[in-house]
């Protein structure tokens, strides 16, 4: 891979109860497709973040497994209703296993 792999997540700070948010999440990952070849004329083996997670407080909010044909750089963009203050917890792991993580909190007022 030719860039570290680094989660960006954007999400408000503050929210009353009730209100629907706006979660937008972006990691930098090459996703390799293992369709390509190299100068070579060997395939470059498959390597993409294959699972994304997002957790409120112990709870899934959203996951999805994700294909080949993802381009580099992932971004998911998603809502999420919340009543209580707390923290969104967010993985992604690719095909080595290499798991990738940030957290937000968020305070209800």
């Amino acid at each position: 891979m030719a860039t570290a792999s680094k989660p960006r997540v954007k999400l408000p700070k503050t929210a009353q109860s009730g209100e629907v948010i706006v979660i937008k999440t972006l990691i930098s990952h090459d996703m390799e497709s293992g369709q390509r070849k190299d100068k070579d004329g060997n395939l470059i083996p498959r390597q993409i973040i294959n699972s994304f997670t997002c957790m409120f407080n112990g709870q899934p909010v959203f996951s999805c497994d994700i294909d080949p044909a993802v381009s580099a750089n992932p971004y998911f963009e998603f809502n999420a209703k919340v009543t209580e203050s707390g923290t969104f917890a967010f993985t992604w792991v690719d095909d080595n296993g290499s798991v990738y993580t940030d957290e937000e909190t968020i305070e209800i007022s």
